[in-house]
């Protein structure tokens, strides 16, 4: 974790919760971010209580202790994203302590999570998706810098990767020619094609990168040779958006929504594009028809000769 979080706890649940972490950390794979979250939400839960809470006082919480976390967190406007993550944190811990004989706890299975509203992914139409590879190579200093900011954004699109995936590569990764072999979320692993246009935009980053890329290095370097943050990427993809006047929705993750959903407008079938993105549920794949829905509307009240003729009807 990024840094030393402090919890209103007695030092035998300190213990239980360091227990947890190395657990959700070793056993469940979480990544250091998730990790610094959970720490993070489940420190607000200790510090509703007025004194440090003990194993004896975790045992008795009953369900208007619980509830009543969630009324003060909500009370600070917390998005109902952020409050729901805040409840199944806590509920993963007493969990935890349940499956641990540690603490048995019946009330926390009562809380319910608030309902989130449908977020539809953020993609970019093709030709501004374009638009913006076609630039990524002019908002650095160095002309290698450039071309590896373009071999990365081209990626993101052309092989629907996470940022963190991307930059998680080995230069030997690459060597196949032909596909990528990327570990996702979860340890899960998937195979993603290669495309030509990647291809050629990751070796012209190579052939003028000036660090040595052995097989078992980074592959995307920073420049001082370290393996790249992300946060270089974000802040030369504001810089792109900002030149060709594209909304604050378009980010390294819009790409690769833009790769699905550009890719079922092509007419590839849901499970392929689950496979390459490398979503455990098909349902969290599904988001995209709606999308596609969304931008088919759009088309049909631009397009269709009787919304030209009464432009203020309603479908």
């Amino acid at each position: 974790m990024k840094q030393s979080i402090k919890y209103n706890a007695s030092n035998e649940v300190n213990s239980l919760i360091s227990q947890w972490l190395g657990w959700l950390k070793d056993e469940r794979r979480y990544s250091p971010h998730t990790l610094d979250a959970y720490a993070r939400d489940f420190s607000a839960f200790t510090f509703f209580f007025d004194k440090p809470i003990s194993l004896k006082q975790l045992a008795k919480l009953d369900v208007r202790d619980f509830r009543g976390f969630i009324s003060a967190r909500a009370a600070k406007h917390l998005e109902k994203t952020s409050l729901a993550r805040e409840i199944s944190t806590v509920k993963n811990f007493f969990r935890w302590l349940d499956n641990n004989d540690i603490v048995k706890n019946a009330a926390i299975q009562v809380i319910s999570s608030p309902r989130k509203g449908k977020i539809l992914p953020k993609a970019i139409d093709v030709t501004e998706t374009f638009n913006v590879l076609d630039s990524a190579a002019d908002f650095s200093k160095k002309n290698w810098e450039g071309l590896r900011d373009k071999a990365i954004l081209t990626l993101l699109y052309g092989c629907g990767l996470r940022i963190s995936e991307a930059l998680g590569l080995n230069a030997g990764d690459t060597d196949n020619g032909s596909t990528l072999r990327i570990t996702g979320k979860g340890n899960k692993t998937r195979i993603v094609p290669l495309l030509p246009e990647v291809i050629e935009a990751i070796n012209a980053y190579k052939a003028e990168c000036p660090y040595t890329l052995r097989a078992d290095d980074a592959l995307f370097l920073g420049a001082r040779g370290d393996r790249l943050n992300p946060r270089i990427i974000q802040r030369q993809l504001a810089k792109i958006r900002a030149y060709l006047g594209l909304p604050d929705t378009v980010t390294p993750h819009a790409l690769r929504h833009s790769y699905a959903t550009h890719l079922l407008a092509q007419g590839t079938d849901l499970r392929s594009i689950q496979e390459l993105l490398g979503h455990a549920s098909l349902s969290t794949t599904q988001r995209y028809t709606e999308v596609e829905i969304e931008t088919l509307k759009k088309e049909y009240h631009h397009a269709h000769p009787l919304e030209q003729k009464y432009p203020s009807s309603p479908l």
